[in-house]
Parts: structure tokens; sequence; C-alpha cells
């Protein structure tokens, strides 16, 4: 059994909904179409469609194959398509998925110059709030915020990320600025959440993980756009990712406060997979952000582009 060539007629089969429209699309016989999956079902040794007179219906472990299935003909056909052209130039579609915040204000900027410099590649960048899983969601990188947890990915560090407290001029000459994070129980506090309660903000005391301060909350949004707006309009304290409120922060319209206090910085990671390595389009990604991301101001971390297998 020629194996890749029974999987394409399975994913075609699924795709057609019955074995009679694939082997219609396929110019190619029912009968060479019904012996490929049933060669499949046999070397896997288990049942990949449930059939009846009326529909076709995957089993569970058919729907594990046809996903794997439609992404490795994807990556052959990509591999045919770069060997067909200059061996130098990546070619081939990119799935990236990151934090929607950051993917929207740092990475998709980005994307145009990538796009201008490498022709032959096409990007999809998913903007999702949640560890996705690489294999099923055939993601090729991934942003991750925070230490990686155990995992055979390979992780390049792309930057440390910096929350910063801070409000406009007007707000602190009309409340005060606070001096440690105890006073911020007596402040106007704008907190990040989907849902209103109690908050609390953690701060540096000289341990590794730092100590959690109750906040009086009076402005309560799941955007960090709005909140750090509603901070410019002298609302009350905001925090927020260093990248986010430079700007307002280099223009006045925002003060940085309680410095001394700050949390730990946070590693931002761009993972892939080890099998990943040597594809040129992944490489030709990871490379230009890495780059991209040793431009970023020293305000917001340096990023040390070092490559490594991540271990925690």
């Amino acid at each position: 059994m020629d194996q890749l060539a029974a999987m394409s007629t399975f994913v075609r089969v699924v795709e057609a909904g019955s074995l009679s429209a694939a082997a219609r699309s396929m110019q190619g016989s029912l009968t060479s179409v019904s012996r490929q999956i049933s060669a499949l079902e046999q070397h896997f040794g288990t049942p990949l469609l449930l059939r009846t007179t009326r529909q076709l219906a995957l089993t569970d472990d058919g729907r594990l194959l046809y996903e794997r299935a439609k992404s490795i003909i994807g990556e052959v056909k990509e591999i045919e398509a770069a060997l067909a052209r200059d061996p130098r130039q990546p070619s081939g579609r990119i799935r990236v998925s990151s934090p929607s915040l950051i993917g929207r204000l740092v990475i998709a900027p980005q994307l145009a110059d990538f796009l201008h410099s490498y022709p032959a590649l096409s990007v999809d960048l998913l903007l999702v709030d949640r560890a996705v899983d690489m294999d099923e969601e055939d993601i090729h990188l991934a942003i991750r915020i925070g230490r990686l947890r155990d995992s055979q990915l390979i992780a390049r560090r792309l930057a440390d990320i910096r929350m910063i407290t801070c409000a406009s001029p007007d707000y602190l000459a009309r409340r005060g600025e606070p001096q440690t994070p105890h006073d911020l129980s007596a402040h106007d506090c704008l907190v990040f959440s989907d849902a209103p309660g109690s908050a609390e903000w953690r701060f540096a005391d000289g341990s590794e993980t730092g100590r959690k301060f109750r906040i009086s909350g009076r402005l309560w949004m799941n955007s960090l756009d709005a909140l750090v707006a509603a901070a410019r309009d002298s609302v009350g304290i905001v925090r927020a990712p260093s990248w986010q409120v430079e700007a307002d922060l280099a223009a006045g319209r925002l003060r940085r406060l309680l410095i001394g206090h700050e949390p730990a910085p946070t590693p931002l990671h761009l993972t892939f997979q080890p099998s990943r390595l040597a594809s040129p389009k992944i490489r030709a990604f990871a490379d230009y952000l890495v780059e991209r991301w040793r431009r970023i101001d020293t305000f917001r971390g340096s990023p040390t582009g070092r490559e490594s297998v991540s271990s925690n």
C-alpha cells in the first residue's frame, strides 16, 4: 500500500462526503477508492468511517487521521513547491498563534515587511487568549507569554514584558501619587478582568514570585486598550504591558508609578516543534521576528534571540 496515496484518498473521501463522489473527483474507480480505505483501516487496526446507505461519518480515530493526514499532505505539497522553486526562497503557508492583544498591536504590524521580503510565503495569524494545541490545530509557531512548562518545543526568547503601573498627570495632581502598593487601596484602579470582584496586583517584595496587594477597582473591563484610554482621560490608575503604554509615557500623557516595586518581567517566547526546525519557512519567520524584536527599546526588555529546548 502506498500510504501517502491512501491517506490522500481518505482525505478526498471525507471532503467529498462519499466514496463514489471521491472516485468521480479523482477520475478513478469506486473499487480502487474502497480498497484504499480498507487497506488504511487494516493498517491502523481500527475503523475510520461509519458507512450507511445515506451518509458517511468519521469515527473518532478517523477524525484524528483526517486532521493529521490533511496536515501531512499539505506539508508534502509545500515541499514539492519549494523544491520546484529557488531553494533559497522559502515558500508555503505559515500558521502562527498569538495572544490577541500582543498579536494585534505588535505582531500584525510586522507582517507587511515580512510578506514583502518573502513573496512566496503566506501567513495565517490566529489571535487567541488560550493555549493552543499545535498538533490538533495545525499551528506552526506559537507566541507564548510566561514561563514555559516542561515541553519538547523549541523556544526562542523574544523579550521580557514588564507590567507598568501608571496614571495621567491630571489624576495624580488631583489624588496624589501612591508611594507603596498598599496606597492603591485608596485610589481608583482600572482593572483588566472578565468580571468584577475583588482585585489584586502583584508587586515585588524581595521574593522570587512577589506579593499580591489588594487594590480598589473602580472600573473593570476585559479590554486593555479601553483601560489605557480611560487612564489617559484621568479616570484612574492602570497596569498594562510596557509596549502598550510607552508612547503615552514618552509623550507625558501617563506617568510611571511605583517603579521600585515593579514585579519581575515576564518572558515572551516564540515556540515551534523540533520537527519543524529544518523548515525554511519556519526558520525565515522565526529569524525575522527575533531580529525585529532586537530593535525594541530596552524599556520593554532585552531580547536575546537565543534558541533552546524549553525545560522548566
